[in-house]
């Protein structure tokens, strides 16, 4: 579907001149002899660009754009003005204007404007529609979970995409750091870029360098022809490195350099090539402690480590578990042509007791065998091809297993949960278990709720 423009300009020769280029550029465009007419179209027409003149009749550029936001909230509006007004135009942009653009108009500079102000409010759709997910669903784009782990994780995801800064995700192998990278670069403003992952620990360290930065034909043994790198590839996009503690101190030197500068040079090259790329990075290492031995640049981390995006393991989200298998088995049905329902008490509570040290993909790939070996509409235990990995599931019936690192609240939390699990949610029981009340578990499961309700408002924002 075309992108709608609406123009507001009293003069008519000028109006009708826009009208003809924007035309001929592929957009939509409908006519406004002035502030008031725009008002009256917008809602019906709804444009993604107002372009509209400062000085008009009636209704003026700066007076269209509280009452313009209130009708199409989702419009950017781009403001013509003559030199003399300049500095009124910067105003109005503190106001909610895009942008303004001095009279007469260049060409080139106007579309270069209306095609990032579509951009923009594209982007700004998708975005909407993924928080209205957040709310009405049970997740936030590929990523599921409705427990309090993973809502924190959405609200740093929220945070972290409207910003340029490097993002590092932590997390332990298979609990979906690269759904995590492509979810914050679909809310991005980057969205209509590449996105290119680039997992450092499946490339030779003799390779890595050159798939990074590129190279120059006869650079190497086997170079044949010139060959841009990912971060070339990745321009004007994000690109996602995973396993960064795996690469050696000399290449880390290297891509401190590419942060610092935002350039690269080919290996074999001379030149530096100027890139415009975000930069997500993940590790399951503890970082930290990389830094502490010197096997990772310090000063690599303080510069990859802006803001920190950690995930838990499967093992500490086990409300998670459920939602995720109904999930994994609607893909596999369709991809398989099974009609397989859902899992049986038993099989559920195996998958409970699971310890799962492959985390989600783990659990995605004993979802899928037992999808296609199951032969009635249930899944059975008989099924579930669980590893053997980590304790049977009867020695870990009655234990909690807290990773260091953990905080006494959630410590608190999971001990509580847990133990409510094991009792089939029967308060009066797990309190005698705790050597508590039924009370105090109410008011405690009533302060997270609270606790996370608080945080709604910062996700909105």
């Amino acid at each position: 579907m075309k992108h709608r423009i609406l123009i507001a300009d009293d003069d008519e020769s000028g109006r009708s001149g826009l009208a003809a280029l924007l035309t001929m550029w592929g957009y939509e465009v409908q006519e406004a002899v002035d502030g008031k007419d725009a008002l009256e179209r917008a809602p019906a027409f709804r444009p993604s660009v107002v372009v509209a003149d400062m000085i008009m009749p009636v209704i003026d550029g700066i007076g269209l754009l509280k009452p313009l936001a209130a009708a199409v909230p989702e419009a950017a509006v781009i403001l013509l003005t003559a030199h003399g007004s300049i500095e009124t135009a910067v105003s109005a942009m503190r106001e909610g204007a895009y942008d303004y653009m001095t009279k007469p108009v260049d060409p080139r500079r106007l579309r270069v404007l209306v095609e990032k102000a579509v951009e923009k409010v594209q982007v700004n759709k998708e975005v909407t529609v993924l928080r209205r997910q957040l709310k009405e669903s049970r997740g936030l784009g590929p990523l599921l979970g409705v427990s309090p782990t993973m809502q924190e994780v959405y609200r740093l995801i929220e945070m972290a995409a409207p910003s340029p800064a490097p993002v590092l995700i932590m997390g332990e192998t298979g609990t979906g750091k690269e759904l995590v990278a492509r979810t914050i670069h679909q809310m991005s403003q980057r969205a209509k870029g590449p996105f290119v992952a680039v997992n450092c620990s499946a490339i030779p360290e003799t390779l890595l360098e050159s798939e990074l930065f590129g190279h120059e034909k006869g650079a190497f043994t086997g170079a044949m022809a010139r060959r841009p790198g990912y971060f070339e590839l990745a321009d004007g996009g994000t690109i996602f490195l995973d396993e960064i503690a795996e690469m050696s101190s000399n290449l880390q030197a290297k891509y401190l350099r590419v942060l610092q500068d935002s350039q690269v040079r080919r290996v074999g090259g001379h030149d530096e090539i100027g890139v415009d790329v975000r930069v997500l990075t993940a590790t399951n290492k503890d970082v930290v402690k990389a830094v502490q031995e010197g096997t990772f640049r310090e000063d690599l981390y303080y510069r990859v480590n802006v803001l920190t995006i950690p995930l838990p393991p499967l093992r500490r989200r086990p409300e998670d578990i459920a939602l995720l298998a109904d999930a994994f088995i609607a893909e596999f049905n369709e991809k398989y042509g099974r009609q397989v329902r859902s899992v049986d008490g038993a099989s559920l509570k195996l998958l409970n007791d699971h310890t799962w040290p492959g985390n989600v993909r783990e659990l995605r790939n004993v979802i899928e065998r037992a999808v296609v070996s199951c032969e009635d509409g249930l899944i059975t235990p008989e099924c579930l091809p669980l590893s053997p990995l980590g304790a049977p599931p009867a020695e870990r019936a009655n234990v909690v297993v807290l990773p260091l690192g953990t905080t006494l609240d959630d410590g608190e939390r999971a001990l509580i949960l847990r133990t409510l699990q094991s009792v089939n949610n029967n308060k009066t029981r797990a309190a005698e278990i705790l050597g508590t009340t039924p009370k105090t578990l109410h008011n405690k499961a009533r302060r997270w709720r609270e606790l996370q309700l608080d945080r709604e408002p910062e996700k909105r924002a």
